[in-house]
């Protein structure tokens, strides 16, 4: 649809993958999106990029990097080498001749199959599936035996293996998943390659598939990008199919005769078996997958971020008068700043954190509160006239009236006492102490004591005494001392 807006997730991603020296439409492809909105983000890097004359070893990296590229759309009706060629000359005009693209072309899918694991580069892919097969707990109240998903994950370059066991590979288990991966390795990779599960693809294809929005949103917070493998393409996944099978062998063969009560308790067996697996030396090798990993791919990792990932949820709100948005699975209001008021917002929330934004970016953040039909507030987000009222509550006014006198702050927390309406309770309190100025502080002292010799604690009667100047009179002890009779209320009706 034209001019239509997309989301800050796909955003991120083409940033991402065209850092990773994708086209722009394998980008397109990746994302689900047309190849001019890609380029309308890119636009302004790619004016800012200078081609100037490369040495041999420069431009045969890049010609390597555009053979998968090659690879895949050589697949597609029409597509010729010459075409893609010309793709690659538009791109680096610095690039080889059509004879010398199509030699090294050739010689590049002769040796793919047999340099699988040359190509891995450390702190680039991270492969994660489920196995087919699931292991077991045991409920300890009714006895039912209740099958679990088992999740792998697995680094390109080193072997590096992390499994765990989750109740089931839907988003709220496979998200969490993922970031104890990462939290596990203890950095994060350039990409992640998960298979076309339900909850990493909202719909499967070969060229285009539809990258859940959650995983992108994963993806982003942890500045990977994310690259589905392909349907029916098992060479796309090879490493981490060829890992499940070990995984069958060194971690579901031993736990084959244990019982289990807990998740806990499963997934503590399974990290001692993963440690032995991941300390066992390789194959004609004197090295194993985790010192591999700890001398020659940890320092290629990214670092992980402060805050581990969360799953999020998202709200539309207008921004009311009052400066705050109501999230309505708690019915909690938050403010944010006052100039945004009357436009539309979008909340994005998960267990502990709250943050609105209004045209793609954040314009407030707040730790999650639950109580409902209470207000979270950031004084610097009301208008200056508003600030003010925001910081009423009863130490306020108790401190502004013992810095006039003992008597006005006596008669003050008088007045607070009544909690039926504190909104109106703050305000007589404002209006008491606003006399301070208005009529003076020696008026004030006395006009709070007389009224409280009459035990009537409201802003109109200390009003009245100022405004009929009963303050400057002597208050007579006998005063206000009524003989009994049934048809007298007394002055505690009146209260």
């Amino acid at each position: 649809m034209a001019n239509k807006t997309i989301s800050m997730e796909i955003v991120k991603q083409i940033r991402l993958l065209s850092s990773l020296g994708l086209g722009k439409k394998t980008i397109a492809r990746q994302l689900s999106i047309s190849k001019n909105t890609v380029k309308e983000y890119l636009s302004k890097e790619e004016q800012s990029v200078v081609h100037s004359t490369e040495d041999d070893a420069d431009k045969m990296e890049r010609l390597r990097n555009f053979f998968p590229y090659c690879r895949e759309e050589l697949g597609r009706k029409g597509v010729t080498r010459q075409i893609l060629w010309a793709e690659y000359k538009h791109k680096y005009p610095q690039g080889y001749s059509y004879s010398r693209f199509c030699e090294h072309f050739a010689q590049w899918l002769k040796n793919k199959d047999a340099t699988l694991h040359l190509e891995q580069k450390p702190g680039e892919k991270m492969y994660i599936d489920y196995t087919g097969d699931k292991l077991s707990i045991v409920d300890r109240e009714t006895g039912e035996i209740i099958d679990v998903e088992v999740f792998v994950s697995v680094l390109g370059y080193s072997g590096l293996t992390f499994v765990k066991a989750c109740a089931s590979q839907k988003k709220e288990d496979f998200l969490p998943c993922i970031a104890d991966a990462l939290g596990y390795y203890g950095g994060a990779p350039k990409v992640l390659v998960p298979d076309n599960l339900k909850s990493a693809v909202d719909q499967a294809n070969t060229y285009e598939p539809q990258i859940n929005r959650d995983l992108l949103d994963l993806g982003n917070h942890y500045n990977m990008a994310i690259m589905p493998a392909r349907s029916r393409k098992p060479r796309d996944k090879a490493w981490v199919e060829r890992m499940v099978a070990i995984v069958y062998n060194r971690i579901f063969a031993p736990l084959r005769n244990r019982i289990f009560t807990s998740l806990d308790d499963l997934n503590q067996a399974i990290l001692d078996l993963l440690d032995v697996h991941n300390d066992q030396l390789l194959q004609n090798r004197e090295e194993s997958r985790r010192s591999l990993y700890e001398n020659d791919e940890k320092g290629h990792m990214q670092p992980l971020p402060t805050e581990p990932y969360q799953l999020k949820e998202y709200q539309k709100a207008r921004i009311m008068k009052n400066s705050h948005v109501q999230l309505h699975c708690d019915r909690h209001y938050y403010s944010v700043p006052y100039q945004y008021i009357g436009q539309m917002g979008k909340i994005v929330y998960t267990n502990t954190s709250v943050s609105i934004y209004c045209n793609n970016e954040r314009i407030a953040y707040h730790l999650r509160d639950n109580r409902p039909h209470k207000y979270t507030t950031v004084k610097e987000h009301l208008p200056t006239a508003h600030q003010f009222v925001a910081e009423w509550h009863p130490d306020k006014f108790i401190s502004w009236a013992a810095g006039i006198d003992p008597v006005v702050e006596q008669y003050i927390r008088k007045v607070l006492e009544n909690k039926s309406y504190p909104e109106q309770t703050y305000r007589s309190c404002v209006g008491i102490l606003s006399f301070d100025r208005k009529a003076g502080r020696e008026r004030l002292v006395a006009a709070c004591r007389r009224a409280s010799e009459f035990e009537t604690y409201n802003y109109k009667v200390i009003e009245q005494i100022i405004h009929n100047k009963l303050d400057r009179q002597p208050i007579d002890a006998t005063q206000g001392t009524l003989p009994l009779h049934d048809n007298i209320r007394g002055a505690e009706y009146y209260k």
